[in-house]
């Protein structure tokens, strides 16, 4: 027998007086009320009713559970509500984290709409490059740049590629010669967050290995890479979103832009069960509308 499904029929013989009266509330008969009655009293190990031919009143151990149960049923009744109330507007605090660069000049502003939408949503961004574990650190979802590592216990939506830029001052050419193949690159001075981090990225977008140098600086921040080039010291590989209003203003160059346009994957990724949420589910329809990924050819 369903436990909250007996508990109910309890509250209600002692609520209407007779189990009979209980039995014509809930419209099942007698008899299966009181087979809800005996199953409880089993589960319990204790007799809730006192009965006699003529009356019915609750022992003692029947009085404390009836109570209980009036309370337990109350706050089904409300987290029913409050489910159903959440499938229709989405609330409660939204965790998600992002990459550092597109979190600050794409998601954020995007917030602003999504927040306007949902005002019942309140939003925890952190911005990290690093690879955040969802579970461990209490995350609804995450965004990530590049080809994903096989999971099984993660959901991914594609959104839209995320684009490149190489980038120099106008005085780094000037000084050193602009670049007219690939291969030129190895002599000159790029700047990257690693050594390998450029010549990865031209041999999956241009599908040619390309030697490039070290470089004598390397920084792990996409915003100190920018300062760097702007500066006059070296190439730069970094987000379109980082780069275009320099490349705009005429403050940086940009180098080979056939090969900026396929861009990166990027991906929301959540766990399996918590697409139920109605607030996550709101969350991915926003960026995948926002940010709609490439078409499949």
């Amino acid at each position: 027998m369903n436990l909250l499904e007996s508990m109910q029929v309890y509250v209600l013989i002692v609520d209407k007086g007779s189990l009979s009266a209980a039995a014509t509330a809930l419209d099942i008969s007698a008899t299966m009320a009181g087979k809800h009655l005996r199953a409880l009293e089993a589960r319990l190990g204790m007799q809730l009713l006192s009965r006699t031919t003529r009356r019915q009143h609750m022992t003692p151990f029947g009085e404390d559970y009836y109570a209980r149960c009036r309370e337990i049923l109350r706050l089904v009744d409300e987290t029913d509500a409050q489910a159903q109330h959440q499938q229709l507007a989405p609330s409660g605090t939204l965790r998600i984290s992002a990459p550092v660069i597109f979190g600050t000049h794409a998601l954020v502003p995007a917030l602003a709409d999504y927040m306007a939408r949902h005002p019942g949503v309140r939003v925890e961004a952190t911005l990290t490059d690093r690879v955040v574990d969802l579970a461990e650190e209490g995350f609804e979802a995450a965004l990530r740049i590049g080809t994903l590592a096989d999971s099984s216990t993660l959901v991914a939506r594609a959104l839209a590629p995320y684009r490149l830029m190489m980038c120099a001052s106008p005085g780094y050419l000037a000084r050193h010669g602009t670049p007219t193949n690939l291969q030129a690159l190895a002599r000159h001075q790029c700047l990257s967050f690693e050594p390998t981090a450029l010549a990865q990225w031209l041999q999956a977008d241009a599908g040619e290995l390309v030697r490039t140098p070290d470089g004598r600086l390397q920084v792990n921040n996409g915003e100190a890479l920018r300062l760097a080039a702007l500066h006059g010291m070296g190439i730069v590989l970094q987000s379109a979103l980082l780069l275009s209003a320099d490349v705009e203003a005429g403050r940086l160059v940009p180098l080979f832009p056939e090969h900026g346009q396929a861009g990166r994957p990027m991906h929301l990724v959540y766990a399996h069960d918590r697409y139920r949420s109605t607030r996550l589910r709101s969350f991915i329809d926003f960026l995948v509308e926002r940010f709609p990924p490439a078409p499949q050819r």
